[in-house]
């Protein structure tokens, strides 16, 4: 009998799958349908490779992609936006990684990419307003695990819990031009926010980078967390194995495009006033 229910339970997470978007729902240029073909063709038979080795091989497509912040933040509604052209630490992980699985099908196609990109950004691949949206790093982190696109390590690896009480949103609503104009909203991230802090979330702290770093993987998602109140992380990037030592791509804010760090992930940690560690997404 337990065996059954277990079946049936893991069934049940493998059968969750991206449905298709509303092209009214979207909101896309015919450059970032250019670039989606320019990212197909440059890969060509070599979609093969690992989904990590895959994302960051896509990440490195988008090497000196501006960096240009809130580009999610589009109209009075909450639309599928997508920006191939434009990159923030965020959305640089999660494109990465929905092109990734999109080239891992047969014959992919555009909407293919939108349906992944959709449901690695919403709960539950689920788009209902703005709060559907995966805002905290822990929850997408979560919630991704979840639906079996990523796999959460660092538990296995440093076996550390954060102490992840988020409220930031809910308390500075004012840095966030939905919850200006819907002040409404600001109760249910609230809400969703109470959540997310009941949860264990587990992270590797930035003083033990060097004892595990060679657990860490090529492809994998990394968020920076943070000591600033309210706040899981503080930034996202993608790691890369440069000379033995971990380093990692990522849109920076800093350089202004999207780069791979001069400094490896330790130095990088241990200089940060802010950071405190990393939360570690293995792409699946």
């Amino acid at each position: 009998m337990i065996c059954s229910v277990l079946w049936i339970f893991i069934s049940c997470r493998k059968s969750q799958s991206p449905a298709p978007v509303p092209e009214a729902d979207c909101i896309v240029q015919s450059t970032d349908r250019e670039i989606f073909e320019k990212i197909k063709k440059q890969l060509g038979n070599e979609s093969n490779l690992k989904p990590g080795d895959l994302v960051l091989k896509i990440g490195k497509f988008f090497l000196e992609t501006p960096y240009v912040a809130n580009t999610l933040e589009v109209g009075d509604s909450e639309k599928m936006v997508i920006n191939l052209r434009e990159l923030d630490c965020t959305t640089f992980a999660e494109n990465c990684l929905a092109l990734a699985r999109t080239f891992q099908l047969d014959n992919p196609g555009f909407d293919d990419f939108t349906s992944q990109l959709h449901f690695i950004r919403y709960r539950d691949g689920k788009r209902n307003g703005y709060p559907s949206r995966l805002h905290y790093f822990s929850d997408w982190i979560y919630n991704n695990d979840e639906k079996r696109t990523v796999k959460s390590v660092a538990q296995e690896i440093a076996h550390t819990l954060v102490p992840n009480q988020v409220n930031f949103m809910s308390t500075h609503p004012d840095s966030y031009p939905a919850l200006k104009k819907n002040q409404e909203l600001i109760g249910v991230l609230a809400k969703q926010e109470s959540t997310i802090s009941k949860r264990m979330t587990w992270f590797i702290p930035e003083t033990r980078i060097a004892v595990v770093e060679n657990k860490i993987q090529d492809g994998d998602i990394l968020g920076i967390t943070t000591n600033i109140e309210g706040m899981d992380i503080s930034h996202v990037v993608i790691a890369v194995r440069l000379n033995g030592r971990i380093h990692f791509i990522h849109a920076s804010s800093k350089e202004m495009k999207v780069v791979i760090s001069d400094v490896t992930l330790e130095e990088y940690l241990l200089k940060s006033k802010m950071a405190s560690g990393i939360m570690v997404a293995r792409p699946i």
